[in-house]
Order: structure tokens, then C-alpha cells, then sequence
């Protein structure tokens, strides 16, 4: 073994840099006043340099391209967020990383570092902020450090969606304790265990054990394949194929070895790294199911893809550009270009199609690598979002993507925070020079927000996005926004469990009082002790308690479902948990998106109003007109001969030259021309160009789809945008096709929820051009801001006539805007622009601060334009069944992530909202609470006050104040109130209020949403219900029942919820009828035979009473229907009387007990008095009765069953007639095979007949008048809708 000191870590540092002082600072790269010459340290890019005998420490792991890209590597150690030091020097052959095994240095040589590349300190403290509550302190979830390219230990979850409610190794323990914690279920796994103990014994042990085999089997097997059905569903959504690129070393690249000591030398292992960090990395395009991302994966993502993980954004391109070769784009030029000291601008001379197309080009998401996502799966806002590639990675080849390092906070499920680092390792070659410095401020970058795209946002520009994973599966934001899936059991099946118990008091009641008297009358047999009776009457007595009672109606929800998803008025509906279709029958509260929901998410401007005179509909063709006389100003179309620009002077003058009078009264087209020309400046609108079926047209990029719309219309009335940037805009005549205005943009005042505004400083250029030549020079400067007509006001200067306009068009259910402007001196622009400045720089109150110089130099006294009335279009029919389910007395609550104002509109132009009802707003209550603490208690009392006629509209800050502090006095006041509508709702928070009016009135609550931030609120309600559309699926696969309209949940609820209830309610009766009375008629043959604890009916008497004589003829009530669907919908008051559970309730249950009791006594008493016998023992039959008594009772019984069946339907179907046919000629047929219990001789004579006729009409006559009277005296709301 050689020794340690012939290991080259034994070169003196001033051997490799003179200068370098002898302990290298590990406080940053350089120091101070230092001439650096160490290119070693450029070269390893802060590798360790490690000893031959510590070579056995290490494992190479050798490329593969077959090999499963999850390979381990040093890439996502918590070691590399320090720098690196543990990070080994060398590469294996095929370029991965080495992996060091023990990284414990032994010696003091072991501990030597060369000098770090990255800047100590460099990660924000925060990331490693350890007060996350999103996250547990778990590696999985900790700050994580990510080498692009190079896959990290498999410590971090699978990026897969999984809506699975068990997994195969929890789905027995589930389902068995969901299925034992029932009563019923429990009760007879008790009675079918005591048939082991021969002295309990009672006829044949598999007569019980089968029936809660089979109970069992069915509820399992539709849970099993729910489940399944579920997993096949996340499977498709997982299977779903990106593209990833693969960053592989070029093929054909070999080590050199040299000979010397040993046949290998460090020096050779330097040079070969040296080669290895010179050389480009190749680029391949690998198409990799969603599944199989993992972290530090580059996905490559175009227009409308969804974001399959979370996602940090590192390029932007254009399609036809070349991200793979060093022709990145870089940041585009200035459109103008001024020289200093000149007021002349100048502008490249190119033809106008040329032109055209590089504007449009510019204007596309690619050189200041801009990117919108749509997040309204995610949050609910319908904004588009910006994103920006950071702009260490925009300029940088994709193929030295790994040469950077991704350090991220831990995973939380704030979508709107995020921390991070990125570091870029330097690019050297073999021929570095040592003079060639690298400053450390070119090596890393923050991220923020900014630079993020999460799992399920989707991807809106027209552009390739490149961006690296850096959270997958439960530790993406909208996983750990969702909340789990659990297992619903439908309300009817709690009120069923709560009369079981019922029943099970009574037959331990009826037992013991037999024991009782059998021990008085002096019967109880010595060798038989108490405890054996008491059992025995428990076991004889069990069908009181009817295990079949759940596979009935298990069998019942099976066909509800069928007959939901089959119905070709809904199509394409799918019922995805098939345990609750009882409960769309009892839903009292409904909470709802907005986004996607009740609206399509399409903006239309519908209204214009200048402010005399107010344009819509066919009226527009006069304002394209207008713009035409004022925009159209070029001689020719020809883009070689000049052309003017336009300037609001030269409108106004155009409009003064043309008509007679004062300037101040201008004609109404002036007005018309203004603002048009102020919605196509005024904005924030990218436009792109987009070619589908081989057409080639302008599409527009925005946050705010009410933008979008304006720009939209703009174009329609004759003014297009065709380029804008951050420092340009470009409008275009659409009647002459030539450039009619250019603007500078000074300055942009964005739109936030706080302010409610946005504004603009543009200067307008000057001067004519064309293809051949350009003579422009600035020139007036204009302010333009539209914004809510609440704040704008007080902005707008004074008029008669803004308050009444916007709220007509509020009333219309339009989104109002009001616009205004105001012309800047040079000097006054000067002004603001110096304070805006100083105000810019301030360390406290800078938002405060920045907004007061705003409202002192530029918002007062603004002229104002006019308003614009937006429409965001409503799903089909939605205002028609919001009020057929207001009037079922469903409350509805919206709750959306989108703004107030939005949020008001819709719920007005939906009518979610009656007119009658008064709009009661709640904002910034937190804010308000800590001026004035009387703030909440005036709140809640101004609400009491009327709170039929009150509708609600908070925001998300509001509500989390309240419910954290008021929980109880605000929810209790909040479910009075005929709507509710909720704005800037987390996903987080839909659920919490959707568990929380669960909890607080314990009614049935459904929700319904359509997109990925509405899961968790699904998961919570009692009723999910999921809308597939455009955005997606993860809420309809996530849902109970999935639909594809809103207005399709009107037919699901007050139809298909309505049938499912009345019909397993009506089913439940009879089921526990049937067993009810064959419990009365053995109760009177024990207490009729000296209380002894005796069979009447045994074996298959028993079995074949529950299954084969009587199930066809029950089960076929589910094909009952006391309306049809037209009356349903046409007096939908009818399922208000279904909510309060009435038609399966302790009323009637006690009703058809007494039934049960008085058919079951008389039908044993009177065939044991017609018979003339009540035990056979005489006759050695032991314990077991008379066969002839015993086949009149039991063939009263079914009779009794069958017609109390008949007599019970109200709208009869086919099957029904077959069924009870069916099962007659089923059970005469039987009965010659029944001769181990009936005496058959006796069964074939005219006395069996007719003794059985007269048994069944007395008990049969009684409960049909009664019946008959009431209907008459008090008929159902049914029978007085169909007029019966």
C-alpha cells in the first residue's frame, strides 16, 4: 500500500497560486487587493481532491443509456447546499458523478479543500426556515439541492396523481372495519359465530353464515371495483407522455492514461477532467410518461400543456428558434434607439411585412424570457400569470443546463411563496487563462414566484417553455393542497344503523321477557340453563334484524348508478362512488367554483358608454366607423410611402376641423376615437402570432382575460395591437394594414387587489414613416388608467352621469370599467418620475409610499373617457337551474380564488343573486378590526338583521379572520343566508368551510367545481361532484359523480336524487317488514308452546322467505317513481320535502312496526286456530311445529309480502307484474320439494286453500283502508301535483 504523503494533496497551495494566501478563506471567492492565479480552483469548480487509498470509497456508476434515469448522484445532497465540500473531485468515465460512501474525513490531508467557486452564504436563510407548517422535518421534505440533469437519490416521492382510496395491503383491514363498524353487519357476524356452539345451535349452520358471507362479498366487491376504476383513471392521467431532455456527454470521448508508478497517475485523472469540463454536453428529446419525471428532469412544454410537476421556469423561446445551439436569444433591443443628446429616434428601415412579423415575433414570450401560465386549476384566479426565466439561464445553451445548481425551500403548500437559489458553474476550457475572472455575481441568481410554474398550471403562451422539476407528487403544491380521500357512507345508511339498534333492543327485550314467563310458568328445563334459552331466543328472533336489508340496498345503488349514467339527457356522466346516490336526494347545501363552473371563463365586451351616448350590440358598427374616420389616416396602403402617426393632438384637431362650436364640446365620434385609443394602450396585452390551418392570426397573452377581451374588441372596431414589449406599443389601422400609433412606455402601474386599477405613462412618437424611411421624434406624454368604478370616482373629474351608468350595467351582470386620462408636461413628468424614484428607494412603507407620489402627481382631475361593460359568459342554463335549486330550498355558496368585483358580477348575472336580495360586503375585516374592535359584532348584526334577503360577499382574509376567531357566531349566521359568496378562497379554505357547515348544521353539503384547486373541497363535501372540461380532469376524477354542464346537476339532484331516496327508503321498509313479521309470528308460536325456545320456521323456510319468495317482487320497488321527471322539474318544492329524511324517518318506522305486529300475530294465531294444532311432539317431531300449520302460516306469510308489495306501488313498471308472477309460480313450483316441512297431502286440498285466502285478507283488508282513508284525508304533495 502506498503511503499517504506520495498522495499530490501534499502540493503547497502557493505551488499552485503564488499570490494566494496559505489557509484559503471560506468566506468568498476572492479577497480584497489579491492577484489570483489558481486555475485549479476554476477547474474543479470546488471538487474534492481525494487520496488513492481512498479510491475504495467511491463507486462509479457507469452511463447507460438503457439505465432507469433515477441513478443516485451528489446532485440533490443536503451536503451540496454548503458548496459542495463533500462533492468528489473526479468523474467517472462516462461523466456521471462519483459517489462518496464514507465522507468522514481520517486525516488532516483528508480535510483539505480547494477554495469554493460558489459564494458561502449564497442560499436565503429562509429556505432552511424550519417553521413550515406545510412540512414535517423528514428528509423527504427537506431543503433540497438539485444538479440539473443529474437524477438525486430516489428519496423523493413518484410524480404520480393517485385518487385511491386503499392500497392492496389496506383494503381487507378498511373495508371489513367500515363494514363491522355497522351494527347490522356486526350483530350477525355475533349470530352466525354462536352456531359453532352445538347447544345453540338452530337448524343448519350455513343457513347463516352464507347470507353474511354474501353481504359481505357484494359491499367488498363494489368497493374493490370503485377502487379499481379509480386507479385506472389516475393511470390514463399518469400514463400521459413529456418531453424531457436527456443531457448526455458526446459518444466517442475516451480517457487518456499515461504510463508511470502503478500505471496510473492523478495528474492523467486532472487532465482528462479538464477535457470533460471543456466539452458540450449533447441534447436528446425523450419522451417519459408523467409518472416516471423525477426531480432535476428538464421538460420541455409548449402552448397549452399542463405543468405535470412543480417547475422552475430557465428558458422561453420561440418554436422556430434553436434552444440546442448557441443562438440563444438574447434581450431584445430597445424598439427605438435614442441618441444622446438628440430628441430623434430611429428606426431600422425594413419592409412592413418584415416588420410586422419581427413585431409579432417580439412580442411572443421569448427574448425576456416571459411566459403566462393559466393557474385557475390551481388557486382559482382567472388571471393568466407572468413568468420569467431568470436571466442567468434565458442567454444560457441548454446544453449547460448542467452546469446549474437549483437550491429550493422545502416543500410547503403556499402557492404563492417560494425561495430559491441558482448557481451556475463556470465554463472552462483546457486553455483557461488565469486572468480571465469570473466575477461571483455572474454565478448565481435568486428565484422567486416569478420563476415557477406549479403541477397543474397550464402553460398559455405561445412559446417552448424549458424548466427543471424540482417538487414531485405529494410534495408538489397542489398535492399538499388537497386533502386525502376517504370512504362516504351515505346518510341513509346511519339512519338504517340507528334503527337496527332499535330493533336489537327490542329482540334482546322479547327474548328476555320469554325467558322470564318460560321460568314463572315452571317450563325451564333444569339441564337447560337460562343463558342457553336467552341465547336461543336471540338466534330465533335474529330475523328481526334482516342481514339482507344491505345487499338490497347495495344492489339498489347499483342500479341508480346504471340508470344516471345511462340517461341520454345527461351524457357522459359517470358515478364514480356508488355507496351515495341516496344523498344527491338530501343536499341542503350547495357550494360551488365560480371559474370553469357557473362561467365558461370567456370574456365578451358588450357595452360601451362615452358618456352621452351608449354603443352594444349592432350600435358597434357606428364606433367602427369612428375609428375608421379617425385612424385611417394613410394615403395609400403601399408600406413604402410615408404615413403620420397619430397623436390624441392630431385626433383632436381632425374632430376641430370638422365640426363648428367650442373644443370642450367635441362630436360624440371624437369621444368614440379617444377611448378606443385608450382600451388598445391601456393594458397589459402581448399579441402573438398563431397559425392554424395554415392561417396565420394575432391571439393575445395577458393575466387578466378582461383584457384580452378589450384588446379583442378594439381590433373588431378597427385599431389592432401589434406589438408590445416592455418599453413599446404598436397599433395598426385594420382598414389600411399600416402602423397608425407608436408609444414609449415610461412607466406601468399594474393591477392588484388592493388598489383595483391599472395605469399607464406612454409617449407618443411623432413624425411619419415608412418601409424606405423613418423621421420620428418623441412627443406629447399621456397618463391612462382604468380601474373599478369604486376607486375611479374620485379619481375621474367631475360629471353627472358615472354612477348612474355603472351600476345600470352592473345590474345587466357586466364587469364595469372606468377609463380616464391626463396629459404630463415634460416637466411634470419630470417631477414624478424623480419621486417616484426617491420613493422607490425607501426602506420603510416603500408600497405606501410609491402609491401616495402615484395619487399626488398623476391620479386627480383624470378626463374621463368612458365605461365598459365586460360580460363573462355563463355556462349553458345556468341561470334557470340556480333558481330551480334555490327553489328545491338549496342554499348555494360560491366560492371562488377570483376578485370581489368578479365575483359580484357573476353572481348577479347568473342569478345567484335575486334581484330582491341586498349585496351585504365584507373586506379587509382584519384591517378594520384593529382600528375599531367593534368591528366583527357590527358586522354580524347588520347581517342578522334580515338575513332571508341578504346575500353575503366576503374575501378569503375576511373569512379566515372570522372563522378563526368567530367561528361559531359567524357560521351559525352564515348558513341562514339564502347565498354566500366567497372571493380569494385557498383551496384550503373551500375545504374547511365545506367540513365546516357539515359539522356545524349536519346536513348533507355538496360541492361541485371543475378544476384541480376544487379537489380538496370535493373530497370534503358529502356529495363531490366534478365538471370535465377544457381544464382538465383531476376534479372529475376525483369526484363522487362526475358531469359534464352545470346545468346537468339540476336533472342529478331533483330527478336521479330524488328516486334513489324514495325508492331505498321505501325498500328499506319492506326489507325490514319482511323480517319483522316472521319474528311476530315465531314470537306468538314460542309463547303459544309453553315459551319454549323452538323453531317455527327453520333451514330452508327461512333462507328461501328472504331470498327466493319474496326478493324479486321488494327489489323491483326501486323501479318506482312517485312523479315523472317533467313535474319534478316543474315544482321543484317537491325536494325540499325530501331533506328532512321524512319518508324514511322514526315515524315510519314505528308505523310499519305496528303494521309488522299486527300481521305477523294474526297470520300465526289465526293458522293455529284454523289449523287446530300448535306443536306436534306428540307425533315425535320434537322440537319443530305442525307441517300442516306450518304450511299455511308460511304461505300466508308470502302472500301477505307479495300483495303489501302491490299495494305499496305507485307508478307500476312491466318488471314489477313479471316479478310478482315470477315469484308465485317460482314458490308453487318449490313446494313439492318441501316436504321435509309441509304436510303436502294437506298442502293440495280446498282446507289449506282457503284457510290460507282468509287468513291473508284479514291482514291484509285493515292497512289498505287505513291507507285508502289518509291518502284521502291528507294526500302527499305527490298525489296533489299529479292530481290523483
Amino acid at each position: 500500500m502506498e503511503d499517504d504523503h506520495d498522495s499530490d494533496l501534499e502540493l503547497d497551495l502557493q505551488e499552485l497560486a503564488p499570490n494566494s494566501p496559505k489557509s484559503p478563506s471560506r468566506q468568498g471567492f476572492y479577497s480584497p487587493g489579491e492577484e489570483h492565479q489558481i486555475p485549479l480552483q476554476i477547474l474543479r469548480s470546488d471538487r474534492l481532491r481525494v487520496p488513492k487509498r481512498r479510491q475504495k470509497k467511491f463507486e462509479h456508476i457507469e452511463d447507460d443509456d438503457d439505465a432507469e434515469p433515477g441513478t443516485p448522484g451528489n446532485g440533490a445532497t443536503n451536503d451540496s447546499l454548503d458548496g459542495g465540500d463533500s462533492t468528489p473531485l473526479l468523474q467517472s468515465d462516462a461523466g456521471d458523478p462519483v459517489v462518496r460512501r464514507d465522507p468522514r474525513p481520517k486525516k488532516i490531508t483528508d480535510r483539505l479543500r480547494l477554495p469554493s467557486f460558489r459564494r458561502r452564504g449564497s442560499v436565503l436563510p429562509s429556505i432552511y426556515d424550519a417553521s413550515d407548517e406545510a412540512v414535517d422535518e423528514s428528509t423527504k421534505s427537506a431543503p433540497r439541492s438539485i444538479n440539473i440533469g443529474q437524477h438525486p437519490p430516489p428519496r423523493f416521492p413518484q410524480n404520480a396523481i393517485s385518487n385511491a382510496k386503499y392500497t392492496p395491503w389496506s383494503f381487507l383491514p378498511r373495508t371489513l372495519y367500515n363494514e363491522f363498524s355497522f351494527f347490522i353487519n356486526l350483530y350477525f357476524l355475533v349470530v352466525a359465530l354462536s352456531q359453532i356452539f352445538k347447544p345453540l345451535r338452530i337448524g343448519v349452520l350455513w343457513t347463516y353464515m352464507a347470507p353474511l358471507a354474501f353481504v359481505l362479498a357484494v359491499t367488498l366487491g363494489k368497493e374493490a371495483y370503485d377502487d379499481i376504476e379509480r386507479r385506472r383513471r389516475d393511470g390514463e392521467a399518469n400514463r400521459e407522455f413529456y418531453t424531457i431532455l436527456s443531457l448526455r456527454n458526446p459518444p466517442g470521448r475516451s480517457k487518456k492514461t499515461k504510463g508511470g508508478k502503478g500505471g496510473h497517475r492523478r495528474i492523467d485523472d486532472i487532465e482528462n477532467e479538464e477535457e470533460t469540463l471543456g466539452e458540450t454536453m449533447e441534447v436528446d428529446e425523450v419522451m417519459v410518461k408523467s409518472k416516471d419525471i423525477k426531480v432535476g428532469d428538464v421538460l420541455k412544454l409548449n402552448k397549452n400543456d399542463r405543468v405535470p410537476a412543480d417547475v422552475i421556469i430557465l428558458k422561453s423561446y420561440v418554436s422556430e428558434a434553436a434552444p440546442y445551439k448557441d443562438t440563444a436569444p438574447k434581450s431584445p433591443a430597445l424598439l427605438f434607439e435614442q441618441n444622446e443628446g438628440d430628441n430623434l429616434l430611429h428606426l431600422p428601415t425594413e419592409t412592413a411585412n418584415s416588420k410586422s412579423q419581427a413585431e409579432s415575433k417580439q412580442g411572443q414570450s421569448n427574448g425576456d424570457g416571459e411566459a403566462f401560465i393559466r393557474t385557475d386549476q390551481l388557486d382559482g384566479e382567472t388571471d393568466w400569470k407572468l413568468r420569467i426565466a431568470s436571466p442567468l439561464t434565458q442567454s444560457l445553451n441548454a446544453a449547460e443546463f448542467v452546469r446549474l445548481t437549483i437550491k429550493a425551500s422545502k416543500p410547503s403548500k403556499k402557492v404563492n411563496e417560494f425561495i430559491g437559489r441558482m448557481e451556475l458553474s463556470p465554463k472552462v476550457s483546457k486553455g483557461h487563462s488565469p486572468s480571465e475572472e469570473i466575477s461571483p455575481k455572474d454565478l448565481g441568481a435568486p428565484l422567486s414566484i416569478d420563476n415557477t410554474a406549479w403541477a397543474n398550471t397550464v402553460l398559455a403562451s405561445s412559446s417552448t417553455v424549458l424548466a427543471v422539476v424540482v417538487y414531485t407528487g405529494a410534495q408538489t403544491r397542489q398535492a399538499l393542497s388537497t386533502s386525502p380521500s376517504r370512504s362516504k357512507v351515505g346518510l341513509l345508511e346511519f339512519e338504517i344503523n340507528n334503527l337496527t339498534k332499535i330493533l336489537c333492543v327490542l329482540t334482546i327485550t322479547l327474548s328476555a321477557i320469554l325467558v322470564i314467563l318460560q321460568y314463572y310458568s315452571g317450563t325451564l328445563a333444569n339441564e337447560r340453563s337460562w343463558f342457553i334459552s336467552l341465547s336461543r331466543f336471540l338466534i330465533l328472533f335474529s330475523t328481526i334484524i334482516p342481514i339482507s336489508l344491505r345487499v338490497n340496498l347495495d344492489l339498489g345503488k347499483s342500479v341508480y348508478a346504471y340508470y344516471i349514467q345511462h340517461d341520454k339527457d345527461i351524457p357522459d356522466t359517470v358515478v364514480r362512488t356508488s355507496t351515495i346516490p341516496e344523498d344527491l336526494g338530501r343536499i341542503e347545501y350547495l357550494l360551488s367554483d365560480k371559474t370553469g363552473t357557473l362561467t365558461q371563463n370567456e370574456m365578451d365586451l358588450r357595452k360601451v358608454h362615452v358618456g352621452t351616448v351608449s354603443y352594444a350590440n349592432e350600435a358597434m358598427e357606428e364606433v367602427t366607423s369612428h375609428v375608421r374616420q379617425g385612424f385611417a389616416v394613410a394615403e395609400s396602403t403601399d408600406p413604402s410611402k410615408p404615413a403620420s402617426l397619430v397623436t390624441p393632438t392630431s385626433l383632436l384637431n381632425l374632430s376641430a376641423s370638422g365640426a363648428t362650436g367650442a373644443r370642450a364640446r367635441r362630436e360624440i365620434g371624437a369621444r368614440v376615437r379617444d377611448l378606443v385609443l385608450a382600451l388598445a394602450l391601456c393594458h397589459n396585452v402581448t399579441p402573438t402570432s398563431e397559425e392554424q390551418d395554415g392561417y396565420v392570426f394575432t391571439a393575445y397573452q395577458a393575466s387578466s382575460p378582461d383584457e384580452i377581451a378589450i384588446v379583442r374588441w378594439t381590433e373588431s372596431v378597427g385599431l389592432r395591437v401589434v406589438h408590445r414589449d416592455r418599453h413599446s406599443i404598436a397599433l395598426e389601422c385594420v382598414e389600411t394594414g399600416r402602423i397608425a400609433v407608436r408609444v414609449r412606455i415610461l412607466d406601468v402601474f399594474p393591477f392588484t387587489s388592493e388598489s383595483k386599477r391599472m395605469g399607464i405613462v406612454l409617449q407618443y412618437m411623432e413624425g411619419t414613416e415608412s418601409s424606405q424611411s423613418t423621421n420620428l421624434k418623441p412627443g406629447e406624454i399621456w397618463f391612462y388608467q382604468k380601474g373599478a368604478d369604486t376607486v375611479m370616482t374620485s379619481i375621474v373629474a367631475a360629471n353627472d352621469w358615472l354612477d348612474e351608468e355603472t351600476a345600470n350595467m352592473a345590474r345587466e351582470g357586466l364587469r364595469t370599467l372606468v377609463v380616464g386620462r391626463r396629459r404630463l408636461s415634460p416637466q411634470q413628468h419630470a417631477d414624478f418620475s424623480s419621486s417616484y424614484k426617491e420613493a422607490s428607494m425607501s426602506l420603510q412603507s416603500r408600497d405606501a409610499t410609491m402609491a401616495h407620489v402615484i395619487r399626488t402627481y398623476l391620479e386627480h382631475n383624470l378626463e374621463l373617457l368612458g365605461v365598459t361593460g365586460v360580460e363573462d359568459r355563463l355556462q349553458k342554463d345556468v341561470k334557470p337551474s340556480l333558481e330551480l335549486l334555490r327553489n328545491a330550498g338549496i342554499k348555494i355558496w360560491m366560492l371562488t380564488g377570483d376578485k370581489v368585483e368578479t365575483a359580484r358580477c357573476v353572481a348577479v348575472s347568473s342569478k345567484l343573486v335575486s334581484r330582491s336580495q341586498h349585496i351585504h360586503i365584507i373586506t379587509s375585516l382584519e384591517a378594520q378590526t384593529r382600528i375599531s374592535s367593534s368591528a366583527v359584532p357590527d358586522t354580524l348584526s347588520l347581517l342578522s338583521a334580515n338575513p332571508s334577503s341578504t346575500a353575503l360577499l366576503i374575501d378569503g382574509d375576511s373569512l379566515s379572520h372570522l372563522l378563526t376567531h368567530h367561528k361559531t357566531a359567524f357560521i351559525s349566521l352564515a348558513v341562514q343566508l339564502p347565498a354566500v359568496i366567497a372571493c380569494r378562497c385557498s383551496p384550503t379554505q373551500k375545504a374547511d368551510v365545506a367540513l365546516l357547515i357539515r359539522a356545524h348544521t349536519r346536513k348533507r353539503v355538496a360541492c361541485i367545481g371543475d378544476g384541480g384547486n376544487d379537489v380538496s373541497m370535493i373530497q370534503a363535501a358529502d356529495i363531490g361532484v366534478g365538471i370535465v372540461g377544457k381544464e382538465g380532469r383531476q376534479a372529475s376524477l376525483a369526484a363522487d359523480f362526475s358531469i359534464t354542464q352545470f346545468h346537468h346537476l339540476t336533472k342529478l339532484l331533483v330527478w336521479h336524487g330524488r328516486n334513489s331516496y324514495k325508492r331505498s327508503a321505501k325498500l328499506a321498509q319492506f326489507v325490514i317488514h319482511r323480517g319483522l313479521v316472521i319474528s311476530v309470528a315465531q314470537t306468538v308460536y314460542s309463547a303459544t308452546s309453553r315459551f319454549e325456545p323452538n323453531a317455527l320456521f327453520r333451514d330452508w323456510l327461512l333462507v328461501g322467505y328472504a331470498t327466493l319468495y319474496t326478493q324479486f317482487p321488494v327489489f323491483s320497488l326501486v323501479l318506482d317513481k312517485d312523479v315523472d321527471e317533467k313535474l319534478a322539474n316543474l315544482y321543484p318544492e317537491l325536494y325540499k320535502e325530501l331533506t328532512p329524511g321524512s319518508s324514511l324517518s322514526y315515524r315510519t318506522f314505528f308505523v310499519w312496526l305496528l303494521v309488522s305486529v299486527y300481521q305477523g300475530s294474526l297470520i300465526q294465531i289465526l293458522a293455529q286456530i284454523l289449523v287446530g294444532a300448535t306443536t306436534d311432539q306428540r307425533e315425535g317431531r320434537g322440537e319443530f311445529g305442525d307441517p300442516s300449520m306450518v304450511a299455511v302460516a308460511f304461505t300466508a306469510l308470502v302472500v301477505n309480502e307479495l300483495v303489501m308489495m302491490a299495494m305499496s306501488v305507485t307508478t307500476w313498471h312491466w318488471i314489477m307484474v313479471a316479478c310478482i308472477v315470477f315469484t308465485f309460480g317460482v314458490y308453487g313450483g318449490s313446494v313439492p320439494a318441501l316436504g321435509d316441512y309441509f304436510d303436502l297431502a294437506y298442502v293440495w286440498s280446498w282446507g289449506f286453500v282457503w284457510r290460507v285466502a282468509a287468513i291473508a285478507g284479514i291482514s291484509l283488508v285493515p292497512p289498505y283502508v287505513v291507507k285508502v282513508v289518509r291518502r284521502t284525508v291528507k294526500p302527499p304533495s305527490y298525489r296533489k301535483v299529479r292530481g290523483v
